[in-house]
């Protein structure tokens, strides 16, 4: 399966690959010296807050993958269940304590953060009793978002 631009159908196959594994998807990004650096994490499919448009998203937390996406904002990732797996290759943006998304100002920023790394959390599969404590550890912990517009989506599923 592999299209220019992702239809609703690849989409909704993302979503039924990856909602049995609670969103768990290894993560790609390049390093420096173009090898793969990988990764996991819970990545799910939300409305871009800009745009409106569909993107794959996770909140990052290591160093060397935000380092990775800041030079070279490429990535893939790839989500399983079972034998089924489903990849997207995409572009990435962040919006985190020190990274402006574009078409936010500062003050939107700061307004509008703690709001996204919610909407990502539960978009893949997360819920929270006490939405406060995960804005605080969100912050303390200088969690960055990380929006990936895809280009392309594939894989083996049914």
């Amino acid at each position: 399966m592999s299209a220019a631009l992702p239809s609703a159908e690849q989409f909704a196959a993302v979503r039924a690959v990856a909602a049995p594994e609670k969103f768990l998807a290894v993560v790609s990004t390049v390093r420096q010296d173009g090898s793969p650096h990988a990764s996991l994490v819970n990545a799910g499919l939300l409305d871009h807050p800009v745009s409106g448009a569909t993107v794959a998203g996770f909140v990052a937390y290591g160093p060397r993958k935000l380092e990775n996406l800041r030079v070279r904002p490429q990535l893939t990732l790839t989500w399983r269940s079972g034998w089924s797996w489903i990849g997207l290759d995409g572009r990435a943006e962040l919006a985190g304590p020190d990274d402006d998304l574009d078409g936010w100002s500062p003050d939107e920023r700061r307004q509008r953060l703690p709001g996204l790394l919610r909407d990502v959390f539960t978009a893949a599969g997360g819920t929270h009793d006490d939405w406060t404590e995960y804005d605080r550890v969100m912050a303390e912990q200088r969690r960055v978002v990380v929006l990936v517009t895809p280009v392309r989506i594939y894989g083996n599923h049914s």
